[in-house]
C-alpha cells in the first residue's frame, strides 16, 4: 500500500534559475546580461541543478519518513464510497416482450459549460417484465370473503370499486398476469364521477402490492385519476420482491387499492368509485445505480512466479465493500478467481489470495517471510510464471459529487431498444470523498493508541469511521453530556445526503439501519468491559430565518433572494455550515449576529434591515418563539426550515 508523501521543497531547475536571476538584478543592476551564453549565467544554472539535487534529497525527510511510518504500521486511506441511488428507465411504449437491461448501464447527469457529467453504472441485471390484468377482486370490510369482478372488468360492466359509502379497509385487488418486481406498471382507469367528497390531491387511499412477507407500499409519480374520481392513468412503482401469490384459487401478481384514514383535515370518500374499465402494461423499471463506472476483463500482465508481486489497475481509485474488484489467473483449467482479503496475516502457501489498495488501485499477491532457520514461509500462493493475470469486474469513481438532486440524472449513455428515458425520483446519498493525506496522518496516532480498543471519545469516533466509511460524520458524547447515562457513550452519525443550493432534506440526514448497525457491531467488539454504546442520528434543532433585505441598486430582487436564501442553507447546515464549511459544530449555538453577517455578506445586499430568528420543528414545521440566541444542546446539530426572506428594491 502506497501513501502518497508530501514534497517539502517542490521548486524545480528553471524556478531556481528564475529566482537566482531576480537576485541578480536587485543587486548587481549594473549586470544586464542574462542570455545563457553569459559565463555568469552558466554558473547559475550549475547552482540552480546542484540545489535541485539538494531539495530532492530534502523531500526526504521528515514529514516523508513520517508518512512512511505510518504505511509501515499498515494504516491505510479511505477511499471514495460511491453514492448510491435507484433509477428509473421508462419505455417507448408498454412493454409486449421480457427486456433485460445489463449490469453496468450507464447513465448520467446532464453535462454543462462548467461541470462534466456525473457517471452512474447499474449494479445488476434489471428484467423488465410485460403484464396485463388476469384478475379483480373486492373485499368488503363488511362482507365475508373478496367478490369476483374479473367477468365485469372484461365485459365493459360498470362495477363499486368499494362499500357505499367506502369503509376503511375496503380493498380492490388487482391481479397482474406475471409478478413485476422493480417495474413500474401504468393502470388505466376508465370510471363513473363517483368517489366524490375527498381531496384529490390526498385521497384516503393507498396502493400496495404483495411481496411474499405482506403487503408493501408502492410509490405513484402519475395518478390523473385523483383519487378514481375520473378517468385517467396511474403509474405504480413495484417493489423487488414482488411475488405472485394465489388468493381465492386465482393465482397472480397481486396489488390492492385500499382505503385508509384521511389526513387530519382531510375528508373522506362520501360515496364508492364506479369502475368501467382496468387495463395494465409494464412502462419502466427501476434499478439501483453506484456513481462509478465499470471496467471489465482488464488484462493487467503476465506473472513472474515470485513472491510479493505488485500489478496496477489502469482506472483508480476503486470502490470498496459490495463492489469489490474480482481478480483472475489463467492456468491449465481455464481462469481462477481469487479472494481478495484485508492482510496475508492468516494466508497460507496454497490460499488464492490478494490485497487490494483501494485508493491507487495497486493489488499485491502474497509475499515470502525468511525465518530465523532460514526456510522461507510463504503468506498466500504465487500465480504460476507466464500466467496471465486480469481484473474481471471492478468500479472506480465515487466522491461527494455523486450526491445529486431528485431528476438530476437524465442521460443515457448508450441507446438501449425500446427505452426512451432515464430519471431518478430519488435524491442519491452515501457519496463521501476519500480521505486526504492530512485527515491520515492525523487519524495516525490515534490507531496507534488505540490498536482496535476504544477508550476516548476520539477511538470511538475513529474505529466508527473505519467501519462506516460513507458517513459524512461521526461524533461522540460521552457519559455526563447530553442525556448520556453514566457508563455509557453516545454515537452520532451524519449520512451524506444529496444538496441543492445548500437545501437538504430532512429525511436524507437519517442515517441507514444497516450503516447503524455496522457502527454497532464493530464498535461492540472493541468497547471496554460494561461499557454501552448507543449509535443513533444526532438530535436536529430546525432553524427559521425571518429577513427583510435591500437590493443594491439595478439589481434583480429575485436574483439576490435566491442568493440569501442560499447563503443561509448553506451556512446553517450540518454537512458544510458553520464558520469554517466543514459543517455544523455539534451542540454550538445560533447567534442573531452571525446570521446577520452572513445575510450581510450576500452579493448584491446593500442593507440588512431586519434579521428575527426562531426555533422551528422539521417534523412538524411548528415554529416557536422569536430568540437572539438559538440553544442546539450537546451534540445537537441546527437545521435550515423553511426560511422567510424579502428583498426590497434601494430606495
Amino acid at each position: 500500500m502506497v501513501l502518497p508523501a508530501p514534497t517539502l521543497d517542490d521548486r524545480r531547475f528553471q524556478e531556481l534559475v528564475d529566482d537566482a536571476k531576480r537576485f541578480v538584478m536587485r543587486r548587481c543592476p549594473e549586470w544586464t546580461d542574462h542570455n545563457v551564453s553569459d559565463p555568469g549565467v552558466t554558473l547559475i544554472e550549475a547552482f540552480a541543478f546542484m540545489t535541485e539535487q539538494l531539495c530532492y534529497r530534502l523531500n526526504r525527510v521528515p514529514d516523508r519518513l513520517y508518512v512512511k511510518f505510518l504505511e509501515l504500521l499498515g494504516l491505510r486511506m479511505f477511499p471514495p464510497t460511491p453514492a448510491e441511488v435507484p433509477v428509473t428507465f421508462w419505455l417507448s411504449t408498454p412493454a409486449r416482450s421480457p427486456l433485460v437491461i445489463r449490469r453496468g448501464t450507464t447513465v448520467s447527469t446532464t453535462r454543462t459549460e462548467s461541470e462534466e457529467a456525473i457517471v452512474f453504472s447499474t449494479a445488476a441485471d434489471l428484467a423488465v417484465t410485460p403484464t396485463s390484468i388476469t384478475a379483480v377482486r373486492r373485499v368488503r370490510q363488511s362482507g365475508v370473503g373478496s367478490e369476483n369482478q374479473t367477468t365485469a372488468v372484461e365485459i365493459g360492466q360498470e362495477f363499486e370499486a368499494f362499500s357505499d359509502p367506502p369503509e376503511l379497509g375496503d380493498t380492490l385487488l388487482i391481479g397482474l398476469l406475471d409478478p413485476a418486481p422493480a417495474c413500474a406498471v401504468r393502470i388505466d382507469f376508465d370510471g363513473a364521477v363517483s368517489g366524490v367528497g375527498v381531496n384529490p390531491l390526498h385521497p384516503p387511499i393507498v396502493w400496495e402490492a404483495w411481496t411474499g412477507d405482506g403487503w408493501a407500499e408502492c410509490e405513484l409519480t402519475t395518478d390523473e385519476t385523483a383519487g378514481l374520481n375520473r378517468p385517467g392513468r396511474v403509474v405504480v412503482h413495484l417493489p423487488e420482491g414482488h411475488e405472485a401469490s394465489v388468493i381465492d384459487d386465482q393465482r397472480a401478481g397481486w396489488l390492492r387499492i385500499k382505503v385508509v384514514e384521511p389526513l387530519p383535515g382531510q375528508p373522506s370518500y362520501s360515496s364508492t368509485p364506479v369502475v368501467r374499465s382496468l387495463h395494465a402494461g409494464t412502462v419502466g423499471a427501476t434499478a439501483r445505480a453506484v456513481h462509478g463506472e465499470i471496467v471489465e476483463f482488464e488484462e493487467l500482465g503476465e506473472s513472474e512466479g515470485v513472491p510479493g508481486q505488485r500489478l496496477s489497475l489502469a482506472k483508480a481509485p476503486v470502490l470498496a465493500g459490495v463492489h469489490s474488484a474480482v481478480v483472475e489467473v489463467s492456468d491449465d483449467e481455464g481462469w481462477q478467481e481469487w479472494t481478495a482479503v484485508d492482510d496475508f496475516s492468516a494466508s497460507g502457501a496454497d490460499d488464492r489470495h490478494f490485497v487490494i489498495d483501494w485508493v491507487s488501485g495497486e493489488i499485491s499477491f502474497g509475499p515470502a517471510i525468511r525465518l530465523q532457520d532460514g526456510s522461507l514461509r510463504r503468506c498466500g500462493a504465487v500465480p504460476p510464471q507466464g500466467a496471465r493475470i486480469r481484473a474481471r469486474s471492478y468500479y472506480h469513481g465515487g466522491g461527494g459529487r455523486g450526491n445529486v438532486a431528485r431528476f438530476a440524472i437524465d442521460t443515457l449513455k448508450a441507446s438501449i431498444p425500446f427505452v426512451s428515458g432515464v430519471t431518478n425520483l430519488h435524491p442519491a446519498s452515501g457519496g463521501v470523498d476519500g480521505e486526504t493525506l492530512a485527515e491520515a496522518k492525523a487519524r495516525g496516532p490515534i490507531m496507534l493508541r488505540t490498536r482496535s480498543r476504544a477508550v476516548t471519545a476520539e477511538d470511538y469516533e475513529a474505529i466508527s469511521r473505519e467501519a462506516a466509511p460513507e458517513a459524512a460524520r461521526i461524533h461522540c458524547v460521552t457519559a455526563g453530556e447530553d442525556d448520556v447515562p453514566h457508563g455509557a457513550v453516545k454515537v452520532l452519525v451524519v449520512p451524506a445526503a444529496a444538496q441543492r443550493s445548500g437545501e437538504l432534506l430532512f429525511a436524507d440526514l437519517v442515517p441507514g439501519p444497516a450503516t447503524l448497525e455496522r457502527i454497532a457491531n464493530r464498535l461492540d467488539e472493541v468497547r471496554l468491559v460494561g461499557t454501552r454504546v448507543l449509535v443513533e442520528p444526532p438530535r436536529y434543532r430546525g432553524v427559521t430565518v425571518v429577513a427583510r433585505l435591500v437590493a443594491r441598486p439595478r439589481l434583480d430582487t429575485e436574483e439576490v433572494r435566491a442568493r440569501a436564501l442560499e447563503a443561509l442553507h448553506r451556512y446553517l447546515n450540518p454537512l458544510v455550515g458553520g464558520p469554517d464549511g466543514t459543517g455544523w459544530p455539534f451542540g454550538r449555538r445560533v447567534t442573531h449576529g452571525e446570521v446577520f453577517a452572513t445575510l450581510q455578506g450576500v452579493r448584491g445586499v446593500d442593507i440588512v434591515e431586519d434579521v428575527r430568528l426562531f426555533g422551528a420543528n422539521p417534523v412538524t414545521g411548528e415554529r416557536g418563539a422569536e430568540t437572539m440566541l438559538l440553544p442546539v444542546g450537546p451534540g445537537g446539530l441546527v437545521f435550515s426550515y423553511d426560511h422567510q426572506v424579502r428583498v426590497e428594491e434601494s430606495r
